[in-house]
C-alpha cells in the first residue's frame, strides 16, 4: 500500500492544475524547514489563514510567494484536473484523467453546482468515461442531475446472492450507454420533487467462460446478447447539504426515486424499483472539525425482472463507491441492502492530511420473491489529501477488507459520501 501512495503522490507532484482564484501577491514568511512538498503537513501559511493545500506545496517548491486564503469566495469557477495512475481490484492499473468544476454561486446561501468528469484506460482494456454532473438555479429553486457514462467494460461476474464464491466466475464482456437526467423543483425549504428519464442500454455482451461459473448467474437468469431498460422516475429529495465533494457536520441528504421502465418508451420488459439513500453528518465530539458519517443506500425490485447487468450490485451506484472492501460487481441480487459508516478526523493543524476509519454491511436477495441474504461486512481506514481548499476537495485513499479474503486499495476524487 505504501509504495501505491507514494507512486500517487508523487504523480500528483507533477499533474495538478488549478485555475480562476489566485490573489494579490503577499510577501510570505521564510519557513523554519527545508520548503519542499514533503514537509507540506508541517506548514502554516501566514497571512489570512493557516489552511494548506497541495497547490500551496507547489508553490512552496517553485518559489511562488502568494498566500492563497481558504476564505476567498467561490466569485469564479474552481477547476481541478488530475491525469494520474490508479488501482482498485476491478481495473487493475489504470491511468485516467479526472476532473471537477465547482461552479461560482451569486449569494452565500446557494448551493454549490459542480460538474465531475472522469476518462479511464485500465489494465484490464476497460474504457471508462463518464460526466456527473449536480446543477442549481435561480437561488436553488431548480436543481439538475446529470449521469451521462459510456463503457467498454470487460469484468469478472460472480452470480446472484449473498452466497457466491470467489471461486465460481464468469467473464462477461459488454459495451455500456448510461443517460441518466432528472430536474427536480422546489417545494419547500431544502425540499424537492420532480420527473427524470433513465435509460441503460447494453450491447455486444459476451461470456467467455466455460468451466467452474457460479451456481446462480447469469445463464440461469437468462443471457442475452444485448438489452434496454428505459424508465421514467419520480424524485423526491431533501438536501442541507452545501458541497457535495466534502459535506458538513450538521447536514443531511435524503433521496427517493421511483423507476417505472416502459415497454413503449424502449425497454426490453416492464419493471419498477424503488431507491433510498439517506445520508447524516455529524460533528464528533461536539464542537470539533471532525466528522462522523453515516449511510445507508438500498433498491429494491418491486415488480417485473430486470435484465441482468441492471441488476443492483455492489458499487453500482453514481460514484461506484459502495461496499469498499470488496471489487466492483462482487454481489448481485434482486434488492440490495447498504449501511456504511465513517469518522473523518484532521492529522495535521494546517487541514493538508486527514484520516478516515470505516465499516460497511451489504445484503442481497437471490432472485425474485427470495429473501436478503447473510450480511457482508466490510471494514479499513485511508488518508486525506487536500488537492483544493477553496472547494475543499480531497483526494481519498483507502484500504478496504472485507470477507473472504477480498481486500484492496479504492481511490476517490472528493468524499466517498
Amino acid at each position: 500500500m505504501i509504495r501505491y501512495l507514494f507512486n500517487f503522490i508523487t504523480l500528483l507532484f507533477v499533474f495538478t492544475t488549478i485555475k480562476g482564484y489566485t490573489q494579490d501577491s503577499i510577501p510570505a514568511a521564510k519557513p523554519t524547514h527545508k520548503k519542499n512538498i514533503f514537509t507540506l503537513g508541517l506548514y502554516k501559511q501566514p497571512g489570512l489563514d493557516s489552511m494548506v493545500d497541495f497547490v500551496d506545496g507547489l508553490y512552496r517548491v517553485f518559489k511562488i510567494n502568494k498566500v492563497r486564503g481558504q476564505d476567498e469566495k467561490l466569485s469564479k469557477s474552481h477547476f481541478t484536473i488530475i491525469p494520474s495512475v490508479e488501482y482498485s481490484l476491478a481495473t487493475g492499473f489504470a491511468s485516467s484523467i479526472n476532473a471537477d468544476i465547482e461552479l461560482p454561486y451569486k449569494n452565500p446561501n446557494d448551493n454549490r453546482s459542480i460538474i465531475f468528469s472522469d476518462l479511464k484506460y485500465t489494465q484490464n482494456k476497460q474504457i471508462i468515461s463518464q460526466v456527473v454532473s449536480n446543477i442549481w438555479l435561480n437561488n436553488n429553486e431548480y436543481n439538475i442531475t446529470t449521469n451521462w457514462s459510456y463503457l467498454k467494460y470487460p469484468q469478472i461476474d460472480f452470480g446472484l446472492g449473498a452466497n457466491s464464491s470467489l471461486n465460481l466466475l464468469d467473464n462477461i464482456d459488454y459495451s455500456y450507454l448510461k443517460l441518466h437526467q432528472s430536474i427536480l423543483k422546489k417545494i419547500g425549504p431544502n425540499f424537492y420533487f420532480g420527473p427524470g428519464l433513465n435509460i441503460d442500454y447494453h450491447w455486444n455482451i459476451s461470456d467467455t467462460s466455460t468451466q467452474s461459473k457460479p451456481l446462480i448467474g447469469f445463464n440461469e437468469y437468462g443471457f442475452t446478447k444485448h438489452s434496454s431498460s428505459v424508465g421514467f422516475l419520480l424524485n423526491f429529495l431533501y438536501d442541507t447539504r452545501k458541497s457535495l465533494v466534502n459535506p458538513k457536520a450538521n447536514s443531511s441528504y435524503l433521496n427517493l426515486v421511483y423507476r417505472d421502465n416502459l415497454t413503449f418508451l424502449g425497454s426490453d420488459a416492464p419493471w419498477q424499483t424503488l431507491l433510498f439513500d439517506y445520508r447524516k453528518y455529524l460533528p464528533f465530539p461536539m464542537g470539533s472539525k471532525n466528522i462522523l458519517a453515516f449511510w445507508s443506500y438500498n433498491i429494491f425490485t418491486l415488480a417485473g425482472k430486470q435484465p441482468y447487468l441492471d441488476l443492483p450490485a455492489t458499487a453500482s451506484d453514481t460514484y461506484s463507491n459502495t461496499g469498499r472492501g470488496y471489487i466492483q460487481g462482487r454481489f448481485r441480487g434482486d434488492k440490495f441492502v447498504y449501511a456504511e459508516s465513517e469518522y473523518r478526523f484532521g492529522i495535521t493543524e494546517n487541514g493538508f492530511l486527514g484520516g478516515v476509519v470505516f465499516a460497511n454491511i451489504q445484503s442481497l436477495s437471490e432472485g425474485q420473491g427470495k429473501p436478503i441474504q447473510t450480511i457482508l461486512p466490510g471494514y479499513g481506514a485511508g488518508i486525506r489529501i487536500k488537492l483544493n481548499k477553496h472547494s475543499n476537495t480531497n483526494i481519498a485513499i483507502d484500504y478496504g477488507i472485507g470477507q473472504g479474503g477480498s481486500h484492496g486499495i479504492f481511490m476517490n476524487l472528493g468524499e466517498v459520501f
